[in-house]
């Protein structure tokens, strides 16, 4: 019997332009592919471990060309819109108080200085949830196993009771060999609102 729901936030909350801030990216830095160092910068501040300031000044050093207003316009490309919907979805869900409520994103302070700026309910979606885990702030990543069993050992959660929503592959996979239940859910076909319908197996 599911009792908890983990939610990741982009692509199931609000929409991602991941394909087009790639592109964007790639013809931006004039690169082909994108490098292992700046793939491993981007890791390192998605899971906090540097600040903004070096974040930014990192690609400001290594494309010298570029000025940080367009560097930090490339960053933010990827984030587009919330339909309100999903939240109406999450505030009718959250009033139940059938199922623990969680959200565990891979994010960062730029990007969620972004929403707050652009997302004028973003408090109001924040509060619908039991906890709030930002992966800049708890210093983890998906799809690393240890993000997974830290939710779950501060939660004092059983596996089999979870059901864990995300975009990614490689994440539901890693949090499934958990024994956590899963949802991969595909942002171009379905949408978080048809949750129960989609897997009302799990309900």
């Amino acid at each position: 019997m599911i009792k908890t729901l983990i939610f990741d936030f982009g692509d199931v909350f609000i929409n991602l332009d991941k394909e087009g801030a790639m592109n964007n990216a790639l013809n931006l830095f004039e690169v082909e592919t994108f490098p292992e160092e700046l793939i491993a910068i981007n890791s390192l501040y998605e899971q906090g471990l540097i600040s903004s300031e070096e974040f930014i000044e990192f690609y400001v050093e290594n494309f010298p060309k570029l000025s940080k207003e367009s560097i930090l316009d490339a960053w933010n490309y990827i984030l587009r819109d919330f339909p309100t919907h999903r939240l109406e979805f999450l505030k009718t869900l959250a009033k139940t108080d059938d199922y623990k409520l969680i959200l565990l994103s891979n994010t960062n302070e730029l990007h969620i200085n972004w929403i707050k700026d652009k997302v004028e309910f973003y408090d109001d979606f924040k509060n619908q949830f039991h906890v709030f885990y930002l992966s800049h702030e708890i210093n983890l990543r998906k799809p690393n196993a240890n993000i997974y069993e830290f939710v779950l050992h501060e939660n004092n959660l059983k596996p089999e009771e979870c059901l864990f929503i995300d975009d990614t592959k490689e994440n539901t996979d890693s949090a499934s060999k958990l024994g956590i239940h899963t949802w991969n859910i595909n942002p171009t076909t379905e949408d978080v609102v048809n949750l129960f319908t989609i897997n009302n197996h799990l309900f």
